[in-house]
């Protein structure tokens, strides 16, 4: 990659030997995740109980620490085991002020940890100007070298009286810090101590160096808020924290906010729009609509019949003349419409409304004033000056008010015990002066390196304060060389559990290099290092990792993932914790010792490795401290090579391969060969022959010429809709310069198109390098325009934080949206997360009460919600936001039996146009994948409506609220198919004619059946393409629902991508999609209108292939999603499969006959027949099951003699009184003839019969629906029938005159006078010429001819004569 260094160190570092340190027992325990401290804590009551805290404050012994100069921190711990080389530093001045140093124990920790070399700080340098240059420094860690026995004894010896039970060393070993000769208190004249007196109180302004997003500095103005102010180190508010990245980010998103003013109606108008996509010229290009528009004045609705290409304030013009109100003005005017809260948009067409497309019925619509709608949820004025801080938003998160209360008591303490130690010392008058000068620059020192340890606290992790004069940290001019390789320090794990401590013997870790989910490099720490008890338990490596990596040649975006190990007794390895960040943030390395929080979770999810997978500046128990080089790079971007003009016209051939690699439609699924070929063809790919992310995709590597090349192609894309850009968006595309082109696409998308894609965004947020990204912003500037979806994105948040990574920037950006939301937005918010709690509650309930009291249970716990709605008046459903509830119909609510126990809430509509709302809640179940297959399928129903093709679809709405809950919508009026077939008894799937008989019953007259067919005609069809491109699995007739209006449609996606469940080792699924027999039965009327099954075969081939064209748009949303840990779709295997079905390689007709195969296939597999039969028998144990009478036949009507016999039987053909019975001639002994009419349920009746009685009899087989072929089933069903009426009747005697059969043929006679009136024989049998469908292309010189359908074809040789 592109780096240059910007300072630098001398390369020489001396490594001194390792020193033993006195071990002091543990004087902390394992702390939980939300209590951390980094022994603050601990140090507390130790203090208290061993040293006497001087009671009387001395005022000229006050001291302060001032802002400390530029300084590098080479080397600092918070525990030391090892002694390194010594910083140097130069300052211009030597005039440092302090005030009287007070005596005072040894706090803080080892000689590593915070201390640079005083030996080369410029005495000239000022506090008051605490900027300085740095030459010749050889190391950028804190040092601190241990003094020599002399000095040590010096000091005991003359503090041995008065302090003689006072000399604690906590955090420090067999050493006495050394001294700051800057900071004695003969530097200082009277009037700077007095002056230095009076500083106690200084503001904080925290602001990021341009040079650097690691480095701080400070303005010396008032502070908002000041602690201890009387102590050696005082703390100030750091009211957007402490982080720089978390300030930046906080700034960032104010700024989003304040280009929204208030008062803009324009994006603040506080009323919820309908959602418009773009205008179906296909499907509405003459289409009226019925529309019913009410106005307060009148007292029925206003009847309007205008053109889909209406406008809306063209209609809102009309209604003038249709009153007496003849001062309306369209734009002050507004259509809502009734029972929602959503409103229509002026400047758009009735028919761009998605409530246009989907109803066709006689929409209801009312007309309000403007300034009479109040905008509830909009922004106010207080919202424009609110001011976002994040702590205050994420308390929940970080405990900042505990760590800042432990480290403000061992502070105060500490002060205490340096004013005890000091005025103990003044009391020697005849002590050496030299060794009472030493004491002051030690006390000095610690005090200074205190104040840098939290410093380095603070900066690491997420704190509301921070030291009033933090230092400044710096690098000096040196050059390690542009091919310097990846080197850093481990230095140690702090806080180690006691647990570990008694589970393992010793410590390893492992450090990985990772890019796009890839492994770059692995080094593995080969030293096994024990626990150390000192101040707390750590494990202290102090080694450093260097990686065969030279750091120019290192990709922007490298992760960086550190584990650490226990090794057992057994010498086995476990992995106990895990950290991982990015090694350039803000395009810039890191620079100086930072703490790493770790986390205790399993594996780190190696293929999804990004900055926000775990949060490295939240406390956590275990820390991990690593000391970096001095050297900062920064990413520079080279100038990209147009290299495309270099290269030859491929020939045409190569040009061809290239459309045919680009059906692969995503990069994951080209193998590497084809990656390489389509990458040395790179420069001749564009939107015509290739996608974008195929091409970028197939680079080789992410080296500085690559990375070039990939952007020169990038900049001259020219992109053929803004989707296209989805799959730039995806975990292998990591590169920040391609996220963000792909961003600047997608914001050319109105706001209802982006609301349709928003899952795929939010998962597209863990890929992105920081939350100031260019799709986080996006993401916050749509919700700040649009209700719909800053709503929709709340709840995506909020289900996102229950992923098992990436939790912590979830938790940010969600309180950034509630920021921007506003004050009104987010008491909604509120509301709507209190219900779904409640609701929770009592779906508890309601599973853990046995199963005679669940009713009482559930009566008893609504009473929760009417207390909520009576405190909150109203509520949104979080199900959809122009829906607002004020209470519930408890005698409608009531619980589903199936094993999640799934309640039904009816809940009264708060528009009193509107009728009662019912949803049901689930808890138990994963609705993410109930959610991902809705959205799919509506972005299918959104291609087909563009298309001009109404496939009639009713897709309801799903959200999950939480880990395993969720609400689903409940479609008015719509039955399961299971409750159809018990409805006609155990055997109710068997039957054919189930689904004909219940739309009969339901719609009796002939305008609505014909209404029922067609609406199920296109429904089934583009059901049976959705379920078949997904893999929809587990499909019986409890997962399939009917509406008394025809349509049909599909739930319960827990199953799909074809993973099917199996029983015995054998799938469930059998079938391609459901579509049986009795479908067909209906859609053909029984047989009559075989024409009907060949255009629904038609219509599913054209479904089918309108959706193929868009196959990239499909793949690139699952992928995606890849991530979002669904349990059915997690790898290339699952995306794989969704390929096979979408077959984006073959032409059309390949694909029409494919998907007439998958047809034939579902409509001949009696596995399904067999399953649903299974399932409604299951059911059907508390359910008694209803007899039709028209399916079976009475014996006592006609009691046939023995004498009676029967010759032979004919079917005829279909009666025309009623479409599914067969006209059969009856032939008796004495050649007479007569008439009867029977179905086919009746001759299946018969066949189970006789099976019975004469079970020891070898019967004829019986023609069942599975025997029946793909085509031409009327004419083989009769066929078939003639044959085993002959059989039976010419077969055994016994069987030939029983009752069952001579009953059968003889009884309910029919008149001889309408044998030829009456009956019909069919299609088939009126026209015997043959017939063939046949579909020919020439395309690429290639002849294809696809025969679509044949009938009546005897022979081949018959076929010839006659064409």
């Amino acid at each position: 990659m592109a780096y240059y260094w910007k300072t630098d160190l001398n390369s020489s570092e001396s490594h001194e030997k390792q020193q033993e340190h006195q071990e002091f027992p543990s004087l902390n325990q394992p702390l939980s995740p939300h209590l951390v401290s980094l022994g603050f804590d601990n140090v507390v009551d130790e203090i208290s109980n061993k040293i006497p805290v001087c009671q009387r404050e001395i005022e000229e012994n006050a001291f302060f620490v001032p802002s400390a100069p530029h300084w590098d921190s080479r080397k600092h711990s918070l525990d030391e085991t090892h002694q390194t080389s010594l910083n140097e530093f130069t300052f211009k001045s030597s005039e440092l002020s302090c005030h009287q140093v007070r005596d005072t124990p040894v706090i803080g920790f080892s000689r590593h940890s915070v201390l640079p070399n005083p030996q080369n700080i410029n005495k000239g340098s000022s506090w008051g100007n605490p900027i300085g240059k740095y030459h010749g420094a050889d190391d950028y860690r804190f040092n601190i070298l241990p003094l020599s026995s002399t000095s040590l004894d010096k000091i005991n010896s003359q503090s041995q009286v008065e302090n003689e039970n006072h000399n604690y060393h906590i955090g420090f070993e067999s050493s006495v810090l050394p001294i700051y000769p800057f900071l004695s208190t003969n530097l200082m004249s009277k009037e700077e101590i007095k002056s230095s007196r009076n500083m106690n109180i200084v503001k904080s302004s925290l602001m990021p160096f341009k040079g650097s997003s690691l480095r701080r500095t400070w303005e010396s103005t008032c502070p908002k808020n000041t602690e201890l102010t009387g102590c050696s180190i005082q703390l100030v508010d750091i009211a957007q924290g402490s982080n720089m990245s978390l300030a930046s980010f906080c700034n960032k998103v104010k700024k989003i906010r304040e280009t929204y003013h208030a008062a803009d109606m324009d994006s603040n108008s506080g009323k919820i729009w309908s959602t418009t996509t773009s205008f179906p010229y296909k499907l509405f290009s003459n289409t009226k609509f019925n529309i019913n528009i009410f106005t307060d004045n009148s007292t029925q609705g206003f009847h309007f019949i205008p053109y889909a290409t209406h406008l809306v304030k063209d209609l809102i013009a009309e209604i003038p003349h249709f009153c007496t109100n003849d001062q309306l003005f369209p734009r002050d005017h507004l259509l809502s419409t009734c029972g929602h809260e959503e409103f229509l948009q002026n400047d758009h067409y009735l028919g761009s409304h998605r409530v246009f497309q989907k109803n066709k019925s006689v929409i209801q619509l009312y007309l309000q004033k403007k300034r009479d709608i109040p905008g509830t949820l909009s922004r106010k004025h207080e919202d424009d000056h609110s001011q976002f801080y994040l702590n205050q938003l994420l308390e929940f998160m970080h405990i900042w008010k505990v760590s800042r209360q432990c480290l403000s008591t061992v502070i105060q303490k500490y002060d205490s015990h340096l004013k005890y130690l000091l005025k103990t010392q003044n009391l020697h008058q005849n002590s050496d002066t030299s060794a009472k000068g030493l004491i002051e620059k030690v006390t000095t020192e610690l005090s200074t390196s205190i104040c840098q340890l939290i410093d380095i606290y603070c900066s690491s992790f997420y704190a509301d304060f921070q030291p009033l004069h933090a230092p400044l940290y710096s690098v000096s001019c040196g050059n390690l060389g542009l091919h310097s390789h990846l080197s850093f320090t481990v230095y140690a794990a702090h806080n180690i559990p006691e647990t570990w401590v008694h589970s393992y013997k010793a410590f390893s870790f492992s450090c990985w290099l990772t890019y796009a989910g890839k492994k770059l490099c692995q080094v593995r720490n080969c030293r096994n290092i024990p626990v150390k008890k000192l101040f707390f338990l750590l494990v202290n490596w102090n080694e450093t990792i260097n990686f065969p990596l030279e750091i120019k040649s290192l990709p922007r975006e490298s992760m960086l993932t550190i584990k650490l190990f226990g090794i057992t007794y057994a010498t086995n390895a476990d992995l106990l914790a895990w950290t991982c960040f990015p090694l350039f943030p803000k395009h810039r390395s890191i620079l100086r010792s930072v703490l790493f929080s770790m986390t205790l979770q399993s594996e780190p999810p190696m293929e999804m490795i990004a900055p926000g997978v775990w949060d490295v500046s939240q406390p956590s128990p275990v820390t991990l401290q690593i000391d970096f080089p001095a050297t900062e790079w920064e990413y520079m971007k080279l100038d990209s090579e147009e290299n495309g003009s270099d290269l030859e016209e491929p020939p045409k051939e190569c040009l061809k391969h290239i459309a045919r690699l680009s059906q692969k439609q995503t990069p994951i699924l080209l193998s590497e060969e084809k990656r390489r070929y389509l990458w040395f063809y790179r420069f001749y790919c564009n939107n015509e022959n290739c996608s974008l992310p195929l091409v970028l995709g197939s680079a080789p590597g992410w080296d500085e010429r690559t990375v070039s090349e990939m952007h020169t192609i990038l900049r001259r894309w020219k992109f053929s809709h803004p989707l296209e850009a989805l799959g730039l968006l995806t975990s292998s595309f990591p590169d920040q310069e391609i996220r963000s082109v792909a961003v600047q696409q997608l914001d050319n998308l109105l706001n209802d198109e982006l609301l349709e894609y928003l899952p795929q965004l939010v998962q597209a947020v863990k890929f992105e390098w920081d939350l100031e990204s260019p799709l986080v912003q996006l993401l916050l500037h749509r919700s700040l325009q649009s209700i719909q979806i800053a709503h929709r994105l709340y709840w995506l948040l909020k289900d996102a934080q229950n992923e098992a990574y990436f939790k912590s920037w979830y938790q940010k950006l969600l309180a950034a949206l509630q920021f921007c939301a506003g004050k009104a937005l987010r008491d909604e918010f509120s509301k709507e997360q209190k219900l779904i709690k409640i609701l929770g509650d009592i779906g508890e309930k309601v599973k853990t009460a046995s199963d005679p009291q669940r009713q009482d249970v559930l009566k008893k716990e609504l009473g929760r919600l009417e207390e909520f709605f009576w405190c909150t008046k109203t509520c949104h459903l979080p199900l959809n936001p122009a829906l607002c509830v004020q209470g519930i119909d408890g005698d409608a609510c009531s619980y589903f039996t199936s094993n999640a126990l799934p309640l039904k809430i009816t809940f009264i509509n708060a528009n009193p146009m509107g009728k009662n709302i019912s949803v049901i809640f689930k808890a138990g179940d994963d609705l993410r994948q109930d959610m991902l297959v809705l959205q799919i399928i509506q972005v299918m129903d959104n291609i087909w409506l563009q298309e001009g093709l109404d496939m009639q679809m009713i897709i309801y709405r799903c959200l999950s609220t939480g880990k395993g809950q969720g609400l689903v919508q409940m479609v008015p009026d719509a039955v399961t198919l299971a409750k159809i077939h018990r409805h006609f008894g155990p055997i109710g799937p068997l039957k054919e004619n189930t689904i004909k008989k219940w739309f009969s019953r339901h719609n009796p007259l002939k305008v609505d059946y014909e209404k029922v067919l067609r609406n199920f005609f296109y429904s089934c069809a583009g059901w049976c393409v959705v379920t078949f491109i997904l893999g929809v699995c587990d499909r019986h007739n409890d997962n399939i629902m009917l509406t008394k209006s025809g349509h049909m449609f599909h739930i319960d996606f827990g199953k799909f991508l074809g993973h099917a469940q199996t029983f015995g080792g054998i799938k469930r699924d059998r079938a391609p999609f459901i579509f049986t027999s009795e479908m067909e039965y209906f859609i053909t009327e029984g047989g009559k209108n075989p024409q009907h099954f060949q255009d629904f075969v038609e219509l599913c081939c054209r479904a089918y292939n309108i959706v193929r064209r868009h196959s990239r748009l499909l793949l690139n949303l699952l992928e995606m999603m890849l991530h979002a840990g669904l349990p059915e779709l997690s790898g290339i295997q699952d995306l794989k499969y969704v390929y096979n079905n979408l077959r984006p390689q073959d032409t059309d007709l390949e694909a029409t006959s494919h998907f007439t195969k998958k047809i034939k296939e579902s409509l001949e597999c009696f596995p399904v027949k067999l399953n649903n039969l299974i399932h409604t028998l299951a059911q059907m144990t508390a359910i008694s099951p209803a007899k039709s009478t028209s399916q079976t036949f009475s014996q006592e009507a006609c009691m046939p003699g023995a004498s009676r016999s029967i010759q032979r039987a004919t079917v005829l053909g279909f009666s025309k009184k009623t479409s599914h019975l067969y006209l059969i001639q009856v032939t008796h002994s004495n050649n007479e003839t007569s008439l009867t009419e029977k179905s086919f349920d009746q001759f299946a009746k018969l066949h189970s019969q006789l099976q019975k009685q004469f079970a020891s009899l070898t019967l004829p087989e019986f023609p069942h629906w599975w025997h029946l072929p793909f085509t031409n089933s009327d004419h083989k069903r009769f066929r078939d029938l003639n044959h085993y009426m002959e059989q039976i009747l010419n077969g055994s005697y016994e069987v030939a005159n029983s009752d069952c059969v001579l009953s059968f043929f003889l009884c309910e006679p029919v008149e001889q006078a309408v044998k030829e009136s009456a009956v019909d024989r069919g299609e088939k049998f009126a026209d015997k010429k043959p017939k063939v469908q046949l579909v020919i292309s020439y395309k690429d010189a290639k002849l294809t001819i696809l025969v679509k359908h044949m009938k009546n074809i005897v022979s081949f040789s018959y076929l010839i004569r006659n064409m």
